[in-house]
């Protein structure tokens, strides 16, 4: 699914935050850290020294799965260093790397993988033999060492040391004039993350709900304003000119309405390369054909008045009387047809989506499903990845389907109540 940018280290299939409310032992939840205390210090020869230190208030009772520092560095011989204070005052080196030829590059430092050496060295310190002898550097996470209490046994028992950690990146830079250290921040990449979790791809569920929503909205509200458009002027031309015109516009309009819309859709997002455009074009294809005869019945009545036929009379062209007398009428009771026609395009496109046939390049709730349902979300119980964007699909159908019938009863002379 193309789309949302996330925090990077962010856990794969992470449920959301607020379900640590449920649970008797909190999990870490995923955080970013931005914003720490930067300080430079110049050294003998011009070399400087460049310190981002940020603070970790960790409560949870279970440890993050990752520490991550990323910056972007840039300069032939960029030095970095990555290292972890802890609440009881000793300080775990965990990763130093020199970076050569950077030209605006993205530095990385994760205490999983850059720091696990380390971190089962100060296991090594508090641990006894006997508990060491069966234990190996791949044997736990490097967090899980972080952040437990330092004690013979905590290798096989994770006890969380709860407080204040302070997370610090040391970068030495040889040359002033072209080696620089821009945008440093750290991610803890916690068990649980964010408003409504990641999927499967580290990507923030959240996100991608909003990002979602603009294109449902679009998908929606430019669909129906063109079909219904396009159906009022095509109903009211057919009741004007009446006749052999209206009865070869009313076949026409027989056979696009008889036509199966999603099947339709289907075969044709099979068969072509599927784009947004693509299947806005085909939903007003077949939408058009709602609003024809309602404002057909209506252009019927309106043709009959005595002003219809003054302006003929007068010389008014055909083309003036129906832009000039007739359309100003009709288009107001339309806008209840546009809003009941937005549901049924954004759940076409959900349907199609969901299908896989849809536009892959832009994020839509239908492709979230999609991607729910080839990461096997429902065998797995991933519910948060299923039920929010089904949800919203519903609510924004019933939001537009009630304010249509709102529009209607007032704009509609034989339901208006007030």
């Amino acid at each position: 699914m193309a789309g949302h940018q996330l925090l990077a280290g962010q856990l794969a299939l992470g449920p959301p935050a607020w379900t640590n409310a449920f649970s008797s032992k909190k999990a870490a939840v995923t955080s970013k850290l931005m914003g720490g205390k930067r300080e430079e210090t110049e050294l003998d020869g011009g070399v400087r020294l460049v310190t981002s230190s940020y603070d970790y208030n960790f409560t949870a009772d279970e440890a993050p799965l990752d520490l991550i520092f990323h910056c972007q560095g840039t300069g032939d011989n960029v030095n970095v260093k990555f290292d972890v204070t802890r609440p009881d005052g000793e300080t775990i080196e965990l990763a130093q790397r020199l970076e050569q030829g950077l030209q605006n590059a993205d530095i990385r430092l994760s205490a999983e993988n850059d720091g696990r050496d380390a971190a089962f060295g100060f296991l090594k310190a508090h641990e006894s033999e006997a508990n060491l002898a069966s234990l190996s550097s791949e044997s736990l996470r490097s967090t899980e060492i972080i952040f437990n209490t330092a004690r013979e046994g905590m290798s096989s028992q994770f006890k969380a040391l709860k407080g204040h950690y302070t997370v610090t990146a040391t970068s030495m830079l040889i040359n002033p004039d072209t080696d620089k250290i821009e945008k440093p921040y750290v991610v803890v990449t916690g068990s649980v993350s964010g408003v409504l979790g990641t999927d499967n791809m580290k990507r923030d569920i959240f996100s991608g709900l909003v990002a979602g929503l603009k294109w449902a909205l679009f998908i929606g509200l430019f669909t129906s304003i063109v079909s219904v458009l396009i159906g009022v002027m095509y109903g009211i031309i057919s009741a004007y000119y009446g006749g052999k015109v209206d009865s070869v516009m009313q076949f026409i309009f027989q056979i696009f309405n008889s036509m199966p819309v999603m099947p339709i859709l289907i075969v044709l997002s099979a068969i072509f390369k599927p784009n947004i455009w693509f299947l806005i074009a085909v939903m007003v294809l077949f939408f058009w054909t709602g609003s024809v005869m309602t404002v057909r019945s209506m252009a019927l009545q309106i043709k009959e008045e005595t002003y219809i036929e003054a302006a003929k009379a007068l010389g008014a062209s055909n083309s003036r009387i129906i832009w000039k007398h007739m359309t100003p009428l009709l288009i107001p009771y339309s806008f209840a047809s546009m809003a009941l026609a937005v549901p049924a395009a954004i759940v076409y496109e959900s349907s199609i989506s969901l299908l896989g046939l849809g536009d892959a390049t832009i994020v839509t709730w239908g492709q979230i499903l999609h991607d729910a349902m080839q990461g096997s979300a429902i065998l797995n119980h991933i519910w948060w990845w299923i039920i929010p964007p089904g949800l919203l699909i519903a609510i924004m159908g019933m939001a537009f389907a009630f304010l249509g019938f709102a529009m209607d009863k007032i704009l509609n002379p034989k339901l208006r109540t007030r």
